[in-house]
């Protein structure tokens, strides 16, 4: 407790990529995951984060930070098919908007598959462990503190601050600087933060002013429409959707020429999940509050629900607002490929596009696409690009960077080249201000970590004053200094420690008792072998052991005695002293640790469900043994001496 540890971070997704936000946060034994989402651009196994990088039944809390796919969709994979068994948090909307996202998710990504991802049954069991809490809320895990604050984005989405003793990381997940129509910005953490994880989206872009893109917004929309064409708007079912259709109703509230053209929102799920965005008004802004004083602001006069393309008269120009947002299936893909091939029809994008989406593909307007059962298709139809994507710009990023100023700064949630641009321009405008910060832009699976800050100040429970021999004791609390002949007086008992290492050795016992004579004067024959100080050194079979009462001075001891016995083959090539062969001395040493078997001039090696196989090619097979198969290699030919 009272050394110093170090606080590591480990994304498992979202490291150098959008998509399936899951970042590890690990201090002293203690663990939480923040986010759990999935890739939009992949299906079923391939979506998931790196999961199998870390051990899940260690996990004690997860934190999800809003409902969108690509940060709580892997949730019950987690919970219901791996060993984690730990707590799961989100707020109030969050859990009540996912249950809905996740039925309607699972059902279209195992009608395309053979096999379940997760069953309903999974979801069910998923959704009873979720713990919902409210913003500024303090969670308590193992000592670790965190609290949820409003990050704007979606409706309840979260920012997560994590109290580590006096260590502060702040996690933002997907956060939005600005309020628009419905939603309040984020805000601020209101306390210096030593490390911020912070999404890097938009790299160093900026939006345009609201007023602007809404303006363009509707322009186009109504251009579209009033040339007979159809207007396609593919979104998320909830989040964006919503700010888009308060545009759509007001200006078609003010624009009695186009009240007689349909607007559609096409998903039953989203009209199922108003309720909870009706429920949830006192989260929202001061101008959804107040408008709903006098009316639902979710009761739309010119929306009308559409609940799927076979009841849709396909006749005249009109609007439709359908889902995915990237365009990778289902009714927003189905309309796509009707309606691509006319010039009269536009499709907008009004927000981020993960690289590998159809979405993505379109934005550089090619001559023809690719439709879901093969065939070709003309892109004819207008393509446009307004970004109501409720993601923080270059701008809004770095006024928070600056505000929370972090020592480390992890930037997750953004494609490689954007977050590295980001990344230098940070950098750049730090050493202008001569600002010190430790900047990341980790790949998945790759940790970084720094020290935890705590207080290391020790009280003295002894009424002896000047020095004394005394044991540090660490507590949750404290640290505390006891006199070793009064420990006996408090509830601390003094525990011994006593250490045994074996050391791989081919070699006889008049090389190693003259090489230990070389090395410590002190040496001192016993009937079972030799004495250096308080350790006792044996010769056993092919192996040497170590046993020792565990204290500083014989820990550097042993250790030193351990690296002079491995040297020994490194240090006398001039002689011979192999009395076994290596590869049968190989095989006897492997066999202390796993299942052997010889087949032919190979070696068979396996633990468990693991396997592998060493040849003249070397080691092949499951990397989890791989590596220690080669390390017992390593030692066997430094004691082995060749001619």
């Amino acid at each position: 407790m009272f050394f110093n540890e170090k606080i590591k971070i480990m994304p498992l997704g979202a490291g150098n990529e959008v998509g399936r936000s899951c970042v590890i946060v690990e201090c002293g034994g203690r663990t939480i995951m923040l986010d759990c989402g999935v890739h939009p651009a992949y299906t079923g196994m391939a979506s998931l984060p790196f999961l199998d990088l870390v051990d899940l039944s260690k996990i004690d809390a997860v934190f999800i930070t809003h409902f969108h796919l690509d940060h709580a969709a892997a949730l019950p994979f987690l919970t219901e098919k791996t060993s984690f068994r730990g707590k799961v948090y989100m707020t109030h909307p969050t859990k009540a908007i996912l249950k809905w996202l996740l039925n309607d998710y699972i059902r279209i990504i195992n009608a395309s598959s053979d096999t379940d991802f997760y069953t309903e049954t999974d979801l069910v069991k998923c959704y009873d462990r979720i713990i919902p809490i409210d913003y500024h809320q303090e969670v308590n895990v193992k000592g670790i503190k965190v609290k949820a604050l409003n990050a704007g984005h979606v409706l309840g989405a979260a920012m997560f601050l994590v109290e580590i003793e006096k260590s502060k990381i702040l996690y933002t997940g997907d956060f939005s600087r600005e309020e628009d129509r419905h939603l309040k910005a984020a805000e601020s953490p209101g306390c210096k933060i030593d490390a911020l994880i912070t999404e890097s989206t938009y790299g160093v872009q900026c939006h345009l002013p609201r007023a602007e893109r809404e303006g363009r917004f509707t322009s186009i929309v109504q251009n579209v429409v009033q040339r007979g064409g159809r207007c396609l708007l593919p979104v998320f079912a909830l989040g964006r959707a919503q700010e888009l259709l308060l545009i759509l109703e007001e200006h078609w509230g003010s624009n009695t020429s186009l009240q007689k053209i349909p607007i559609y929102y096409a998903s039953a799920l989203a009209k199922r999940c108003m309720g909870v965005y009706q429920t949830y008004i006192g989260m929202m802004n001061e101008r959804i509050q107040k408008l709903s004083l006098v009316r639902n602001p979710f009761a739309f006069k010119y929306v009308k629900n559409l609940k799927g393309i076979d009841s849709f008269d396909d006749e005249g120009p009109c609007v439709i607002m359908a889902s995915p947002g990237m365009l990778q299936s289902g009714l927003s893909r189905d309309l796509f490929e009707r309606w691509c091939s006319d010039s009269k029809n536009a499709v907008i994008i009004p927000g981020y596009c993960v690289d590998g989406t159809l979405a993505k593909e379109i934005l550089s307007e090619p001559k023809e696409i690719e439709a879901m059962n093969g065939k070709k298709l003309r892109l004819n139809m207008s393509v446009e690009y307004i970004s109501f994507s409720a993601h923080v710009d270059f701008t809004q990023n770095s006024q928070f960077i600056e505000e929370c100023q972090p020592k480390y700064l992890f930037f997750v949630h953004g494609e490689m080249n954007e977050m590295q641009r980001l990344k230098n321009v940070i950098q750049q405008r730090n050493e202008k201000r001569g600002v010190e910060m430790v900047l990341y832009t980790l790949r998945n699976g790759e940790e970084a970590g720094f020290d935890l800050a705590k207080d290391n100040e020790a009280k003295i429970f002894t009424g002896v004053e000047g020095e004394f021999e005394g044991i540090i004791i660490g507590t949750e609390d404290d640290i505390r200094i006891y006199k070793r002949d009064e420990l006996i007086e408090s509830k601390y008992k003094e525990m011994c420690i006593y250490e045994r290492q074996r050391i791989p050795y081919n070699s006889t016992a008049v090389l190693l008792k003259q090489v230990l004579v070389d090395g410590f004067e002190e040496l001192v024959e016993v009937e079972s072998g030799f004495m250096v100080g308080n350790v006792h050194i044996v010769l056993s079979g092919q192996e040497v052991v170590l046993e020792w009462k565990s204290s500083y001075t014989d820990d550097v001891l042993a250790i030193s005695i351990s690296k002079m016995i491995s040297d020994i083959g490194l240090k006398t090539k001039s002689v011979r002293l192999s009395k076994m062969g290596k590869k049968e001395l190989l095989v006897s040493v492997l066999k202390n640790h796993f299942m052997v078997e010889k087949e032919n001039d190979d070696i068979k090696v396996m633990n468990g469900d693991m396997m592998a196989r060493i040849s003249g090619d070397g080691v092949t097979g499951d990397a989890g043994i791989v590596d220690k198969i080669n390390e017992c290699i390593k030692k066997i030919e430094a004691i082995y001496l060749r001619d």
